[in-house]
């Protein structure tokens, strides 16, 4: 779990020059406690929306976004869009012969990007399946390739739908481009802001590891580094993945594995880099008992609801770096457009 949810979160950083708009689908089934349907919307990392098919309302996440958009127009699209993802994981389950015990879910990510330097753009458009890749579509030769046999049907189908694809092709390279400087415009004391981590060093009891805490940080970029008498120390470090706090920053643990006559005989500290300043620690704040820190109880918290709502995609947004590989198929052509046709 905790790979996957540090690739989805690797997703939503934004770089310096760089900004992204994304929406991130999931469908369920087997979670009776669980929305069917989620639908999250986020610019630069950020979240601005929700929805899901529970309360059936568009709820407003980020105040800058407010008197922008009226969330109504979000509901009405997302009313629509709810029954076409749920009428995918029946069919994408008998695709792959599953029986309907067990969880299942159905994915789509979506959005584009804008370098303000370069004035470059980009659009992407994935579906997954159970964590798998499932759909990608190429812009470029304007068409859906997909990485598994069972897609195969899918992307047939989809391909042969040209005004669909066409459609795709223009909101992604320019609707959503102009929607994304828009937010950007809007949210720019919120987006660029700059908050400094808190570093704490942790430690249950004197024969326990010594966690290194970072937290309360904005943007998410962070460096955190073991010195030992020094020297940059790499030996028994663990890294902990990037976690969001309920207030929109960041918080991120590294965990060095240390015996009592090691760290009284050795001088160790912590140095925490983020956007140019630079912390050290290397005084030990022990917790009473096996208790954690609230503040990283309510990231993992997050987390975990993030993980769930965007989860199970299992990719990075951007496969071409690392390739991504279709199954070879009578698939020429496009598609794309606002929303398809179930995967059938």
């Amino acid at each position: 779990m905790q790979s996957l949810l540090l690739l989805l979160l690797e997703v939503h950083l934004a770089y310096a020059g760089t900004h992204t708009y994304q929406y991130f689908y999931t469908a369920t089934s087997g979670l009776p406690n669980f929305p069917e349907f989620v639908a999250v919307g986020m610019v630069n990392g950020e979240q601005i929306n929700y929805y899901d098919s529970s309360t059936m309302e568009a709820l407003v996440k980020a105040d800058w976004v407010k008197g922008i958009v009226d969330p109504t127009e979000w509901k009405n699209i997302w009313l629509g869009t709810q029954q076409w993802y749920k009428a995918s994981v029946p069919i994408l389950k008998n695709r792959f012969n599953q029986s309907d015990a067990g969880v299942h879910t159905v994915q789509n990510m979506y959005g584009c990007e804008w370098d303000d330097e370069t004035g470059a753009t980009n659009g992407f458009n994935q579906h997954g399946y159970d964590g798998e890749d499932f759909l990608n579509l190429d812009l470029k030769d304007l068409r859906w390739i997909s990485p598994v046999q069972q897609g195969l049907i899918t992307t047939q189908k989809w391909n042969n739908n040209k005004a669909n694809l066409e459609g795709r092709k223009q909101y992604l390279n320019t609707v959503c481009i102009e929607w994304l400087k828009k937010y950007v415009q809007y949210g720019k004391s919120s987006l660029e802001k700059t908050v400094s981590p808190q570093v704490s060093l942790l430690q249950k009891d004197h024969s326990s590891s010594v966690t290194c805490h970072a937290t309360g940080f904005y943007p998410s970029g962070v460096t955190i580094t073991w010195m030992n008498n020094g020297q940059e120390h790499h030996e028994d470090v663990e890294v902990g993945e990037l976690l969001p706090n309920e207030d929109g920053t960041f918080q991120k643990t590294s965990t060095l594995r240390v015996t009592p006559d090691e760290w009284k005989k050795n001088k160790f500290s912590c140095v925490v880099e983020h956007k140019g300043i630079i912390k050290e620690e290397n005084e030990i704040r022990t917790n009473n008992g096996n208790s954690l820190p609230i503040g990283i109880i309510v990231g993992v918290v997050a987390a975990v609801v993030l993980l769930i709502v965007m989860a199970g995609i299992g990719y990075k947004i951007y496969q071409k770096k690392k390739g991504f590989k279709p199954v070879n198929g009578s698939d020429d052509g496009s598609n794309s457009s606002a929303h398809a046709e179930p995967h059938a």
